[in-house]
């Protein structure tokens, strides 16, 4: 898939919610090329630059299934009981995952306050499984598929959502959501037209 990157902005224009790309299903990364590791670089200068822990293609206007995570490395300083997935991953930070997949791990659902660079300044509390299984590729095209746990396993859900168009926002119940819908409206009001 060819998209438009002639060279090496600062950083790349983050969507917010409004945004058509937002509400979309993702495609699959088909080819891992050069092309694909440039916007996977701008995502991680952006995801920073931003101050954020996690970015989807989608919310720099890219509609493929790639995502970046930087997870501070403290997550995993430590830590007695963490996941293989968070063992492996966390050190790397920042990192790209290519065509991710998750499916929970048992029933056990846990409740924490998120954001999304997505939805600027809107806090609110969404539950998630504590566990889930994760597969993807990383950029150099090796595959894994291991079992996820703790912030790694919610900011992973996070960003997986935005490749099914799903921001956090939709995942709240009906009294959060009407809680924060005046915010959520100047939100789409202040963007529009800012969003393409």
């Amino acid at each position: 898939m060819k998209f438009p990157v002639f060279k090496k902005p600062a950083k790349l224009r983050i969507r917010t919610l409004g945004a058509k790309v937002l509400e979309e299903k993702a495609l699959a990364v088909e080819i891992i090329d050069d092309e694909i590791r440039l916007l996977a670089d701008m995502m991680i200068d952006s995801m920073g630059a931003a101050e954020g822990v996690g970015l989807a293609a989608p919310q720099v206007g890219v509609g493929i299934r790639l995502i970046v995570l930087g997870l501070p490395k403290q997550f995993s300083q430590g830590a007695t009981d963490i996941s293989p997935a968070e063992q492996m991953l966390l050190p790397k930070m920042p990192l790209c995952l290519v065509n991710p997949e998750i499916s929970p791990v048992g029933r056990t659902t846990s409740i924490s306050e998120e954001g999304c660079l997505s939805v600027p300044g809107i806090y609110a509390k969404v539950e998630r499984p504590d566990r889930v299984m994760l597969s993807a590729q990383f950029l150099n095209g090796d595959s894994f598929s291991m079992e996820c746990s703790g912030f790694l396993a919610r900011a992973v859900q996070h960003e997986i959502d935005h490749l099914e168009g799903i921001l956090f926002v939709d995942r709240l119940d009906k009294d959060e959501r009407g809680r924060i819908g005046p915010e959520l409206d100047k939100i789409k009001k202040g963007m529009a037209g800012n969003n393409g």
